[in-house]
C-alpha cells in the first residue's frame, strides 16, 4: 500500500524511526510544489495548498482520503467518486473542548474586560459586588449545539461546575431546540458548515435564547449571520460572544466585531496544541496500521449525516 504523506519531520519518523514505522506501507512525501509521481492507495491531507491538494486528489489508484481536520466542508465536494473519505475529529475534539470551556470561564470572570483595562493601565475593581456582573459556571445552564465528539469531550470537562446541559443535534425538533435556546447561559456552536448549517443562528434564533446569554462558536463562521450578532450584542439580547471563527477569515481590520467590547475573538486556533504534527503523526500510522491488519479505521465520513 503506498501512501503519500506531508513532508513533515513527525511524518518522516512513520518510515525511518523503527519504533513509529508501519511495516508494509510505502511511504512517499509531498510538499506544495511537489507531488510524487505515480499510483498511491491513500493520501493523508494536511498543510497543503489548493493547488497541492487538487494534484493529490488527482493521483491515479486513490482509494481513499485521510483529511487531519475535524472539518470537511474545505473537501467533501471534491473527493473523486468512489475515493473514501476520513476526518480527524480525535486529533482536535480535546483541545477544542478545552478551548470552549476557557471562553465560558472567560466571559464568566470577565477576562477580556480586566485585559483590556490592563491596557489601560486602569485597576478596574468593580465599585458593588453587583455591578462587577463575575459569576461562576456552576449550576449555568448550557447548550451544546452540535453534539458530537467534541460535545462529549466538553461535557466531561463541564461535569465539575454541575451545569444543567442540553444537546441539540439534527434530530431535535424545533420545539425541543427552542425550549433549551430559552433557558441557556451559554450556548456553544460546535457544528460544521453545511448546507443545512450555514445562517442558522440568525436573529431569529439569537431572539430564543434568553436574554443576557453568552455565545460561544468554535465550530465555523458561517454559522452566525454577522449582522444579527452585532445586532444581538448591541440590543442586550446577549451579553457577549466567544469567537475561535469569523466569516470571512481572517477578519478584515475593518470590520466592527474588533470594536465589541464583549466580543472575544481567537484566530481559529482552538485545536492547536505545541504537540499537535505529533500527534496527527501518531493518529496516521494508527490509522495505517488499522488498514495493514483489516480493520476499518476510525473517521470515515458518512454523507448522509446533516450534522
Amino acid at each position: 500500500m503506498r501512501v503519500l504523506l506531508p513532508d513533515l519531520p513527525e511524518f518522516r519518523a512513520l518510515r525511518t524511526t523503527s519504533e513509529r514505522s508501519v511495516p508494509g506501507c510505502d511511504l512517499a512525501y509531498y510538499a506544495d510544489g511537489h507531488v510524487p509521481d505515480g499510483e498511491a492507495t491513500g493520501v493523508v491531507l494536511w498543510f497543503a495548498s489548493a493547488e497541492t491538494r487538487d494534484r493529490l486528489l488527482a493521483t491515479p489508484g486513490l482509494k481513499w482520503v485521510l483529511t487531519l481536520t475535524a472539518g470537511i466542508d474545505h473537501i467533501r465536494n471534491l473527493i473523486p467518486p468512489g475515493v473514501q473519505l476520513y476526518n480527524a475529529n480525535r486529533l482536535h475534539e480535546r483541545a477544542v473542548a478545552v478551548h470552549a470551556l476557557a471562553g465560558m470561564l472567560t466571559a464568566a470572570r470577565g477576562f477580556h474586560r480586566f485585559r483590556d483595562a490592563q491596557a489601560r493601565r486602569e485597576w478596574a475593581s468593580p465599585k458593588t459586588i453587583s455591578e462587577s456582573g463575575l459569576v461562576s459556571l456552576d449550576r449555568a445552564r448550557v447548550v451544546l449545539w452540535g453534539f458530537g465528539h467534541i460535545g462529549r469531550n466538553l461535557e466531561d470537562l463541564l461535569r465539575p461546575f454541575d451545569v444543567f446541559l442540553n444537546g441539540i443535534s439534527s434530530a431535535t425538533t424545533d420545539s425541543e431546540r427552542d425550549e433549551f435556546l430559552e433557558t441557556a447561559d451559554f450556548v456553544v456552536l460546535l457544528l460544521p458548515s453545511t448546507p443545512d448549517t450555514v445562517g442558522i443562528v440568525n436573529a431569529d434564533i439569537l431572539g430564543r435564547i434568553r436574554r443576557g446569554a453568552w455565545l460561544v462558536n468554535v465550530g465555523r463562521g458561517n454559522l452566525i449571520v454577522r449582522d444579527d450578532l452585532i445586532a444581538a450584542l448591541h440590543s442586550g439580547q446577549l451579553s457577549g460572544a466567544v469567537l475561535d471563527v469569523t466569516d470571512p477569515e481572517p477578519l478584515p481590520q475593518d470590520d466592527p466585531l474588533w470594536a465589541e467590547e464583549n466580543v472575544v475573538i481567537t484566530p481559529h486556533i482552538a485545536s492547536t496544541t505545541t504537540d499537535l504534527v505529533y500527534r496527527g503523526a501518531s493518529l496516521t500510522r494508527d490509522f495505517l496500521i488499522d488498514f495493514q491488519q483489516g480493520r476499518e479505521p476510525e473517521g470515515l465520513v458518512e454523507s448522509w449525516r446533516k450534522y
